[in-house]
C-alpha cells in the first residue's frame, strides 16, 4: 500500500509539499519529523490514476 505524505506549514497548517511512499518508509519518515517537530498529514494514496 502507498501512502501520500503532506509537511505541514507550522503557522496555518496548510499543506507546504507531499510525497507518496510505500508502507515500510511511513514509519521512518515519521520518525524523522518527530524529531524535529514537523507536523504531517498522512493519508493512503490515490490509487485509481494507476
Amino acid at each position: 500500500m502507498r501512502f501520500e505524505i503532506m509537511r505541514l506549514d507550522d503557522v496555518d497548517g496548510t499543506a507546504v509539499d507531499s510525497t507518496v511512499v510505500d508502507a515500510a518508509s511511513v514509519n521512518r519518515i515519521v520518525q524523522q519529523a518527530a524529531a524535529v517537530g514537523q507536523r504531517l498529514w498522512i493519508r493512503p494514496a490515490d490509487t485509481s490514476a494507476s
